[in-house]
This record gives structure tokens, C-alpha cells and sequence, in this order.
């Protein structure tokens, strides 16, 4: 499990940058600046990793057993920026300790 917990944690993070730079891009492409440049390289980028970062959480959701309100959690961080930063860390936190009880146990 502690592959699926690397994968989700980089994909998070990178998500994570990407969508607070395209909410500065948009603020800069519909503000008073008017500079649509970095919305449209950053958007793009943004969406096909985000699709990959469901892919993954979703692999880390399954084979931790999570109810289905913490998919929703990790879907909704991917969306809502700044809160993929701290949905990562009580995600990871709470994946790598079913990780140890599960080691403890076997």
C-alpha cells in the first residue's frame, strides 16, 4: 500500500500547485491585466492530471476500505483550491497508519 500512498501524494501535490496557478492564471486572464496566456497552458495540463490523480486516489481509496465520504474528500480536494494540501496530509497520514496496523497484524 505504501506504493498507492507515493503515487496519491505526488499526484496531490502536483495537482494541488497546479490548480492555485491556474487560479492566479485566471485571475490575471479576467483582471484588470487581461493576460490569458498562463490559463491557457496551465488549464489543460491541470485537467489531463487531474484525471490521473482520480485514477490513483481511486487505487488508494480501494485498497484501504475507505467509506465512500472519503472518495468524495479526495475527489473535491483535486477541485477546490488550497484544500488539496491538507486533504494530502490526512489522507497519507491516515493511509500510512492502516498501513502499520495491517503490518502489525499479519
Amino acid at each position: 500500500m505504501e506504493g498507492a500512498v507515493t503515487r496519491y501524494r505526488i499526484l496531490a501535490l502536483v495537482v494541488g500547485t497546479l490548480l492555485v496557478l491556474l487560479v492566479v492564471g485566471m485571475v490575471l486572464k479576467y483582471g484588470p491585466s487581461d493576460q490569458p496566456a498562463m490559463a491557457g497552458i496551465v488549464a489543460p495540463v491541470h485537467g489531463l492530471l487531474y484525471m490521473v490523480y482520480l485514477v490513483v486516489s481511486y487505487d488508494l481509496w480501494r485498497r484501504a476500505g475507505w467509506p465512500v465520504g472519503r472518495m468524495v474528500l479526495i475527489v473535491l480536494g483535486g477541485i477546490v483550491p488550497l484544500m488539496t494540501f491538507f486533504v494530502e496530509r490526512k489522507v497519507v497520514r491516515e493511509a500510512r497508519a492502516l498501513g502499520a496496523a495491517v503490518q502489525v497484524g499479519a
